[in-house]
C-alpha cells in the first residue's frame, strides 16, 4: 500500500537482449491501439503502467494501461525481457508491432521489440509493514487537547466508575504506536480513522477522517522523509489515474475544469523545498493583504499556505524547520539558537494547503526528557521516554490526510464532499 519507491526517475532497460532498431511510426494511447483497424504489423509506441504480469517459459505477457481505456493492452514479449522491475505499477514504454491477437478476448496485441522501464514500482520490496494501531488510546499525540473522550454508557449512572481505569480517547494519530513498532520492523505504516474535536466548519476540517501514517527507523535527515513523501504522492496519484480514469475524469469535467492539467503539472515537476523562515519572508513581501498578518513564530494559516504554493508556480512545496514552540514535544530539536527550530516538514499543495505533516523524532533521551518535563508530561509519557533508553535509533515519520488528498487530485473545494458521512461540529447525521 505504501508505494514509497514507485518513482525513482532513473531510466532503465529491462534487458540487454538485442532488438531491432526500428523507429516507431506512431505513438498511440492504449485506447487507440485497441481500436486500431490495421493490424498488419505497424510499428507503434505505447506508454503506460503495468496492470498484470504473467511469465511463461518462453513468453512474457504484460497488460498495460495508460488511463485512456478501462481495457488494458496485452503486450507479448520474449522471456528474455523478464525482469524484477517489470512488476505491477511500474511505468513502461513499449515499442513493437501491433498485430492481430489469436485470443478471443482482444482484437489486437503488441508484440514487443523494446521495453523500457520509466519508473519501477517496488512497493512490495521496500519492507513496510502494515500495523493496525488502536482507535481507543490514552495518549494525546498532538498535544493540542482536541480530543473526544471515551466513556461507557454506565458511567452516566455511576460517575465514579472508569472502564479503563485511566482517561481514554479516540485517537488523533497512530504515530506513537507506530514509533513503538518501528523499533521491531524498521518501516511501518497504518491507514485508519482519526478524530479531532476541533470547533471548525471550514472547507478542509472534519471531526472524523482517515490518515495514512508511516514511521521509518534509521532516518537521519529530513531529505530522506521528503523523498518518501513525494514518491508516495506521485505513485498513488499515478495509480489512481490509471485504475479509475472515468471517475477522475467525471470530477475534472464537471467540478474542476482544468484540474487534469494542474495535476499533470504537479506530477512532472520536482517538489520544491523552502524553510519556514523563507516562507515568512515571502509572505511579508507579498502584495496580497492577508487576514492574518504573517510573523515569525506564528503558525501559517490556510491563506498563507495557498499563497506560498501559487508563489512557487503551483508546484507542491515542502516547508521545513518550524519554530520549536509551534510543534509537539516529539519533534527533533535542530539546536539552532537563537531561532530554535525543530526538524519538521509540511507539504503544501495547490487548492488545499497542508496535505502532509512530518518530522524527525527526538531520539536523544535528555532532550526529550527536558521537553516533556517543561510541558508537564514526563510522568504520562514515561513509557515513550523509555523507548529512548533501550536501543533507540534516529527515526522519523509523517501523516497524510486521505480526504484532503482526494480534494487535491479531484479538485473538490469542500472536504465534506469527498466523504459519504462527514462529521463536524454540530453535525453527526446517521
Amino acid at each position: 500500500m505504501l508505494g514509497a519507491g514507485c518513482l525513482r526517475r532513473a531510466l532503465r532497460f529491462c534487458s540487454s537482449a538485442p532488438f531491432p532498431r526500428h523507429k516507431p511510426k506512431a505513438k498511440l494511447s492504449v485506447r487507440d491501439a485497441l481500436g486500431a483497424q490495421s493490424t498488419s504489423g505497424e510499428r507503434v509506441q505505447v506508454q503506460g503502467w503495468i496492470r498484470s504480469v504473467r511469465s511463461q517459459k518462453e513468453v512474457l505477457f504484460l497488460h498495460v494501461n495508460d488511463g485512456s481505456s478501462l481495457e488494458s493492452l496485452q503486450v507479448v514479449a520474449d522471456s528474455s525481457f523478464d525482469s524484477r522491475e517489470l512488476g505491477f505499477g511500474s511505468s513502461v514504454e513499449v515499442q513493437g508491432q501491433l498485430v492481430k491477437s489469436p485470443s478471443k478476448r482482444q482484437n489486437v496485441e503488441l508484440k514487443a521489440e523494446k521495453i523500457e522501464v520509466i519508473g519501477k514500482c517496488d512497493a512490495k520490496d521496500n519492507g513496510f509493514v502494515n500495523i493496525h494501531t488502536p482507535v481507543i488510546t490514552s495518549n494525546d499525540c498532538e498535544g493540542a487537547g482536541e480530543l473526544f473522550q471515551v466513556e461507557s454508557s454506565s458511567k452516566i449512572k455511576e460517575p465514579e466508575e472508569n472502564f479503563f481505569n485511566v482517561p481514554a480517547f479516540l485517537t488523533v494519530s497512530g504515530q506513537l504506536h507506530l514509533e513503538v513498532m518501528s523499533g521491531a520492523f524498521t518501516q511501518v505504516f497504518t491507514f485508519g480513522p482519526t478524530f479531532r474535536a476541533e470547533n471548525s466548519q471550514s472547507r478542509r476540517h472534519l471531526a472524523e477522517f482517515y490518515m495514512v501514517e508511516a514511521e521509518i527507523s534509521f532516518v537521519e535527515s529530513l531529505q530522506d522523509l521528503i523523498q518518501v513523501m513525494e514518491e508516495l504522492f506521485k505513485a498513488t496519484t499515478i495509480m489512481v489515474l490509471s485504475n479509475c480514469p472515468e471517475d477522475v475524469e467525471l470530477c475534472h469535467k464537471f467540478i474542476a475544469p482544468g484540474q487534469k492539467d494542474r495535476l499533470e503539472h504537479m506530477l512532472k515537476n520536482n517538489f520544491l523545498i523552502i524553510t519556514y523562515t523563507e516562507a515568512v519572508e515571502i509572505l511579508k513581501q507579498a502584495s496580497q493583504n492577508f487576514t492574518f498578518t504573517p510573523e515569525w513564530g506564528v503558525d501559517l494559516q490556510t491563506e498563507h499556505e495557498k499563497y506560498l504554493v501559487k508563489h512557487c508556480g503551483n508546484i507542491p512545496v515542502f516547508v521545513i524547520n518550524y519554530p520549536l514552540a509551534l510543534k509537539p514535544f516529539y519533534m527533533r530539536d535542530n539546536e539552532d539558537a537563537p531561532q530554535h527550530t525543530v526538524a519538521a516538514v509540511d507539504l503544501l499543495v495547490p487548492g488545499v494547503g497542508e496535505l502532509f505533516g512530518g518530522s524527525l523524532r527526538e531520539e536523544r533521551y535528555h532532550f526529550l526528557e527536558d521537553r516533556l518535563a517543561r510541558s508537564g508530561l514526563r510522568e504520562v509519557y514515561q513509557w515513550y521516554l523509555d523507548l529512548r533508553r533501550f536501543g533507540s535509533v534516529p527515526h522519523g515519520g509523517f501523516g497524510m490526510g486521505f480526504e484532503r488528498y482526494l480534494q487535491c487530485i479531484l479538485g473538490v473545494d469542500n472536504i465534506k464532499d469527498v466523504i459519504p458521512f462527514p462529521r463536524f461540529t454540530h453535525s453527526c447525521l446517521l
